[in-house]
């Protein structure tokens, strides 16, 4: 049983996981840097550690100054949230050493599916479709070409180590693909301090679909899929639950796969399994495993009820999976809209300030995930997210119209955010017949007229 609960993390994720410590008796202690000490979540927690000075390298990227913190505060579990040490297998290795419960995977199931060459290959084994493309990992020049054209033109290549939409390449043709692998290659080396990239066929007009799994290293459950394809530079902005594309039979068929997946590498804990579906022919393919929370699960609680953060503290705990596949049942709609602290108007160039005036939204259906204040300063070390807007009703068209009215009554002034732009994006008639795909965003956001910096830095 865990007792004492060493977050490792910042924002609306560490106050999430606060939240969940607390409704389960688990005493929280926030580990923060110093541009953090007055964060909502070291306010809300039960207690509050520095690890280090601002700089994400000396703080939550600091394996020593954190496993410190856990021995001073004599933590007997960690959560490291999303993003930062979330899947370091040498993290979680670390804090399973210390004698402490990494509140995840194991540290070997991070290795496996966190490097996108070998989560493909484990994928083919379980018999889940992935992508056409190599083998694994390739380097020679010439094998490499020899791959790509059997392959077909155009296509992509990728870090192997890669996450987060970073060491992609788009490859048009044999003629750009040598001078194209040289660059990925060092832009791997330099993003991930691994050289090593594989290829993949292109899907132009490709949908983004994840499916949630728990799973307690024997038994593994779906919740259900989110639709993720409206991106910017392969950075999720708005999700939806369920996916609009999507009939039952391909449903089944993808949750279906998802779990086989899960439990043939024996999962741990919350994970997320990424695939791209081709709408034209109705394929799925598997692309990569996030071995976390994922920063969108809200709206896989809104329609399932499940509370994926006391779920993963459950696991961790030793309970075994508390439900079968069949008392997991799917009701209603919901979509989340990303509030970024990014100014639309200025290519979405960061926006960090003061909350000078600040309103929620509420009222049936709404929910706001975030660890803003009136008189909050945003720090400018680290992600431009601010908050995450949910809402959830009985049907899409619902939803969205909630979604509309939540953005209306927000107000949030002190520096410019994307809030919105994401009204301007429920008008569209593409968005409200779910018509997009993984490019529709940047499409749209290059042909869309202009609005005032004025208007923007309100919303």
């Amino acid at each position: 049983m865990i007792r004492r609960l060493l977050i490792v993390n910042r924002g609306e994720i560490a106050l999430r996981i606060v939240r969940a410590a607390r409704e389960l008796g688990i005493r929280s202690i926030v580990a923060h840097s110093e541009a953090d000490a007055d964060s909502l979540a070291a306010r809300q927690a039960d207690a509050a550690i520095c690890i280090g000075p601002p700089q994400a390298a000396k703080s939550y990227l600091n394996p020593e100054a954190i496993l410190h913190a856990a021995r001073t505060c004599e933590a007997d579990a960690l959560h490291p949230g999303y993003g930062f040490l979330s899947e370091n297998a040498a993290f979680a290795r670390a804090v399973a050493d210390a004698g402490l419960v990494f509140v995840g995977p194991d540290a070997a199931i991070i290795e496996r599916m966190g490097d996108k060459a070998m989560a493909r290959q484990t994928a083919i084994d379980a018999g889940v479709p992935v992508v056409p493309g190599s083998p694994g990992a390739v380097s020679d020049p010439a094998r490499a070409l020899a791959l790509a054209e059997d392959i077909g033109f155009p296509l992509l290549i990728k870090a192997a180590a890669g996450g987060g939409g970073r060491g992609i390449r788009v490859v048009e043709n044999a003629g750009t693909f040598d001078a194209q692998l040289r660059a990925a290659q060092a832009e791997a080396r330099a993003a991930f301090g691994d050289d090593r990239v594989y290829l993949e066929r292109f899907i132009a007009r490709a949908r983004h679909i994840e499916v949630q799994v728990l799973g307690d290293g024997r038994r593994a459950v779906h919740l259900f899929e989110r639709e993720c394809s409206l991106q910017r530079r392969r950075q999720k902005i708005f999700e939806e639950c369920p996916s609009p594309a999507l009939d039952e039979p391909t449903r089944e068929a993808l949750c279906h796969s998802a779990v086989a997946l899960t439990e043939h590498v024996g999962y741990f804990g919350a994970g997320t399994l990424e695939y791209l579906f081709d709408e034209t022919s109705g394929e799925f393919f598997f692309i990569e495993m996030n071995t976390r929370i994922q920063v969108e699960h809200p709206i896989t609680e809104a329609v399932t009820g499940i509370d994926l953060v006391r779920e993963m503290l459950r696991l961790a705990g030793g309970e075994p999976l508390r439900f079968t596949q069949s008392d997991i049942q799917r009701r209603g709609w919901a979509v989340e809209m990303r509030i970024n602290a990014e100014d639309p108007e200025r290519d979405f160039f960061p926006s960090p300030g003061v909350v000078q005036r600040l309103a929620w939204p509420s009222g049936p259906g709404v929910r706001v995930d975030s660890g803003l204040y009136e008189g909050y300063r945003m720090p400018p070390f680290y992600d431009s997210l601010v908050a995450k807007l949910i809402v959830w009703d009985d049907s899409r068209d619902a939803a969205l119209a909630r979604a509309a009215r939540a953005l209306d009554e927000l107000v949030l002034e002190g520096f410019a955010t994307t809030a919105g732009l994401h009204r301007r994006l429920l008008d569209t008639p593409q968005l409200r017949s779910a018509e997009v795909d993984t490019g529709f965003l940047e499409r749209w956001l290059s042909s869309r007229p202009a609005t005032t910096p004025a208007k923007e830095a309100v919303r």
